[in-house]
């Protein structure tokens, strides 16, 4: 009996991790996740493998990957936090690349970001970029994912801007607001991601939504989608990040970071060197919004208590 092809997901109880999971569930495929959370925590049951993802044991990481047709990495911090900062998760990417080599995989399908590049000023863009790199030299066939600004259920950064519009009568924005972003659909990500992998050829590939709105736009459409009469209110980019540390001891959580606001501003969420996929953040509003942001997400919850 001829068995099914493995694919490795690092992170497939995580965020994106987990879409790219479901998909090749749905193909038939043998499934196997990386990852520090407990088994307990899986939204799969019994339908995959699950091995810890440890860094500081480069052999049995090898052992993990062997008979892997593809890697899918979507592993990266959000913020440093204890040890766990930027320079340290490219150091570990670059473990997974070398046991990934080792262990024989075929394909490497790595999750970035828009507009990563190891010359940013911002360390969360410059450690993607340094990531990048380090999937480029390898000896690996390889893909590169990368996503503008992610939505769909569950997601963090939306369902949390929902939360504050339904919750406060004031939301804060940054600088002017009139700088762009691009939302782009999880489930396309993933589609994206998994049609990468049967790929021959190496490619770099940005994943986009079809709209593109200010950063005001989006607030107001998602306040009119929830219901919220919240006044948005322009604040300099200091002051924003300062309430936005202040409303992390609030809800005991990173709302949101410095390098996400910069990002944000400097215009790193939208790219002009891609195949918009066919989602529109404004039609997923129209069936999901009325429950986004009913309950908050915590980022320090889901991934590290």
């Amino acid at each position: 009996m001829e068995t099914a092809e493995l694919n490795v997901v690092t992170g497939a109880f995580s965020y994106t991790g987990q879409f790219i999971a479901r998909r090749l569930l749905a193909r038939g495929t043998q499934v196997r996740t990386l990852t520090r959370n407990s088994p307990s925590n899986s939204p799969f049951g019994d339908q995959l493998e699950v091995w810890p993802l440890d860094f500081d044991d480069p052999a049995r990481l090898t052992d993990s990957l062997r008979g892997a047709d593809t890697l899918y990495n979507t592993y990266w911090v959000r913020f440093p936090r204890g040890k766990a900062g930027f320079d340290h998760a490219v150091r570990n990417c670059q473990t997974l690349i070398k046991a990934a080599e080792d262990a024989g995989v075929r394909r490497l399908v790595h999750l970035s970001v828009s507009n990563a590049s190891d010359t940013s000023t911002l360390r969360y863009f410059k450690g993607k970029g340094e990531v990048e790199n380090a999937v480029r030299s390898s000896k690996l066939s390889y893909a590169i994912i990368r996503p503008t600004l992610i939505f769909g259920p569950g997601d963090l950064l939306l369902n949390n801007i929902a939360w504050f519009l339904r919750s406060f009568p004031v939301f804060p924005i940054g600088g002017t607001g009139e700088y762009p972003v691009q939302p782009v659909f999880v489930e396309d990500v993933a589609q994206q991601a998994v049609n990468a992998a049967h790929q021959q050829t190496n490619v770099v590939l940005d994943a986009i939504g079809p709209e593109t709105i200010t950063y005001n736009a989006m607030v107001r459409l998602i306040a009119s989608h929830v219901g919220s009469r919240a006044r948005l209110v322009h604040v300099p980019p200091r002051l924003a990040i300062l309430l936005a540390r202040a409303a992390g001891y609030l809800v005991r959580d990173v709302v949101l970071t410095r390098d996400e606001i910069d990002g944000l501003m400097a215009g790193h969420l939208v790219s002009t060197d891609a195949t918009p996929l066919p989602t529109k953040f404004s039609s997923w509003l129209e069936s999901e919004g009325a429950s986004l942001g009913k309950l908050y997400v915590s980022e320090l919850r889901r991934h590290y208590r």
